[in-house]
């Protein structure tokens, strides 16, 4: 059905792209001044959203700074979209087709350390349990930037032939527990992409690397992600006398190193990038006591539908055998967290001049290799032809391939880049309806 559904849309998109230039374009030098008008806004946008975070479907806050922004705008507003969720429309003063431009909106629960003045102190609930919260994952950019294309192409909104809408989506680190679907799932169902239904959609995430640089792929770009959760039932027992009990401390080793060889022993890393993680282990309440349960969870990437369900299979099936071995009986449940970011192929290549417009000559790079992170903007792009694209924010002075990644405690935005996000998004939109 995913891969049906993904040729429909490189073809919708093919007939897109293959038209000729139709309305006047917006010159570049009228862009460029247009954000570098905004720029301090921006910045100060970032910076208020860096020290407020929120987490997923709690942005209550983020969304009411959201909306009352693209009011003042004069655009059409729809809030409490997938809980949070804001969306904006922005009707040009000419007639044409639509485009739509996505942000997301929550924070980590993750304590920051990165020392700047505006850190986060904010805490928030987790789990049940009181945690700090922070934007480790640069989402408070991502708002800020489409804010201010938003109020960009506002001030550009007689000549504008066609529809824009600001989709501002909650929830994209995963579904909160407890939650059946994640922010971008949840606006779909609830009509972000009706109303008008959008012709493309396009996105970007900062990401390490050199600032001011671009890059993506078509097609796979960013991983499918799901969710793994495995619990190993034994008999609880006195440390001392391991053999009167069953043993899940043991058993949980085994299975973590099961799983570490089937993802490295029987898949093709040089085709298919696959990765299988353990992170989490909880057992026991004391040293000298084997507690009768263990909770695991982890992460799966994969790039290819049946090789993961193929996996997924095999991985069912040597964990429990695992835990028969242990005399013990093992529970194993998937669940996806974002698809496959697929991008439309026809769509990347008639977007990387139009980055390059935005970004100059060199700073492009439109077949990067895939990437084992994962993004739920992969839903929406499933549902419309669709391009996300990442955008180098790596400090000055500090080396790409050392600098503190997404979702760490050290993880910081060079701010220089928010302009650019801002022209990569504007010039996107522009583009993109000023074709036949």
């Amino acid at each position: 059905m995913i891969v049906r559904r993904l040729i429909a849309l490189s073809s919708l998109a093919l007939g897109l792209v293959i038209a000729g230039n139709a309305a006047a374009q917006v010159p570049l030098a009228r862009v460029e001044a247009a954000v570098e008008q905004v720029r301090p806004r921006v910045i100060d946008w970032r910076r208020d959203l860096h020290a407020n975070p929120e987490l997923g479907f709690a942005e209550t806050r983020t969304a009411g700074v959201i909306a009352d922004h693209l009011r003042a705008l004069g655009l059409e507003v729809r809030t409490g979209v997938g809980r949070t969720g804001v969306v904006g429309i922005l009707r040009g003063g000419k007639p044409g087709r639509t485009v739509a431009l996505r942000a997301d909106m929550d924070a980590l629960p993750v304590l920051e350390a990165t020392g700047l003045p505006f850190a986060s102190t904010a805490t928030g609930t987790y789990m049940g349990q009181t945690v700090p919260v922070a934007h480790a994952c640069g989402h408070d950019a991502h708002i800020a930037m489409l804010m201010g294309a938003a109020e960009v192409l506002a001030g550009m909104k007689d000549d504008i032939a066609g529809t824009i809408v600001f989709i501002f989506q909650p929830a994209e680190e995963g579904a909160p527990p407890g939650e059946p679907k994640g922010g971008a799932a949840l606006m779909i169902e609830e009509g972000a992409l009706r109303d008008p239904r959008p012709d493309a959609i396009f996105g970007l995430h900062v990401v390490p690397g050199r600032a001011g640089t671009v890059f993506y792929r078509p097609r796979g770009f960013m991983a499918a992600s799901d969710r793994i959760d495995i619990v190993l039932h034994g008999r609880q027992t006195h440390g001392a006398w391991p053999w009167k009990g069953v043993d899940v401390i043991a058993a949980s080793a085994d299975v973590i190193q099961t799983i570490n060889s089937l993802t490295a022993r029987t898949i093709d890393p040089t085709t298919t990038p696959t990765v299988f993680t353990i992170a989490t282990l909880d057992a026991g309440v004391r040293y000298n006591i084997i507690p009768d349960t263990a909770t695991l969870s982890g992460t799966l990437r994969t790039f290819d539908i049946a090789q993961r369900d193929d996996l997924v299979r095999r991985a069912e099936r040597a964990i429990s055998n695992v835990a028969e071995n242990f005399g013990a009986n093992a529970e194993f449940s998937v669940r996806q967290n974002a698809a496959l970011v697929f991008n439309n192929e026809e769509l990347s290549a008639w977007l990387a001049p139009v980055l390059t417009e935005a970004a100059g000559e060199g700073n492009v790079n439109p077949a990067t290799p895939p990437t084992t992170v994962a993004e739920d903007f992969s839903y929406l792009s499933q549902e419309v032809p669709g391009v996300f694209y990442h955008l180098g924010a790596t400090p000055d002075g500090v080396d790409p391939a050392t600098s503190a990644p997404n979702h760490s405690p050290g993880f910081d935005v060079n701010e220089k880049v928010l302009p650019l996000g801002v022209k990569t998004h504007v010039l996107s939109a522009l583009r993109f309806l000023e074709r036949e």
